[in-house]
């Protein structure tokens, strides 16, 4: 598992998470400006509202948030590395969020399937999703981990994507305004 910081004269960039994964699915741009040290997010209600589904979840059962490096688990067992979201809306984001921390674990001799849960607050039954590392999502992994890379070394960061998506986004107002 590579531990990368990136500096270019002085520029010092997030080193590859979970959460630049998930952003990369989700908006190049997003991953670029969170992974350059652009952060919106504290003042996203979206965001407030995915904390405060965790929290609660916390309060509920024990195994959960546990940070190993760079990265937090929402809850770990015996068999399961469980990652909560509110949504799934970006269902594909996700998973190679899960995957990354699954790969993580891996890199520590610990061993386990990943259980994708979405909790959405409208909805009664939630959405699960079982995934495994193999050794194929392993190495698209370690390619999109590359691209991350590439991508935050940009000088410029991408274009905006204008999507329906775009106005839950925590950097909402700096793309648009």
């Amino acid at each position: 598992m590579r531990q990368i910081y990136f500096s270019d004269e002085g520029g010092i960039f997030m080193r590859v998470n979970g959460t630049l994964i998930n952003y990369y699915f989700h908006c190049k741009r997003q991953c670029y400006l969170h992974g350059n040290r652009l952060n919106l997010e504290d003042n996203s209600e979206q965001v407030k509202i995915g904390k405060a589904i965790h929290q609660e979840r916390a309060e509920d059962s024990k195994n959960t948030e546990i940070a190993i490096e760079n990265i937090r688990l929402d809850k770990l067992t015996k068999e399961y590395l469980t990652e909560i979201k509110k949504s799934d809306a970006d269902v594909e984001a996700a998973k190679w969020q899960l995957l990354y921390y699954l790969s993580v674990l891996k890199s520590k001799g610990i061993v386990r399937k990943g259980r994708l849960e979405f909790v959405e607050k409208n909805k009664k039954d939630k959405k699960i999703f079982i995934l495994e590392l193999t050794k194929e999502l392993e190495e698209k992994l370690d390619f999109y981990i590359t691209q991350i890379e590439q991508l935050l070394e940009e000088e410029e960061p991408p274009e905006c994507i204008h999507k329906a998506t775009c106005k839950k986004c925590a950097y909402y107002e700096y793309c648009y305004v």
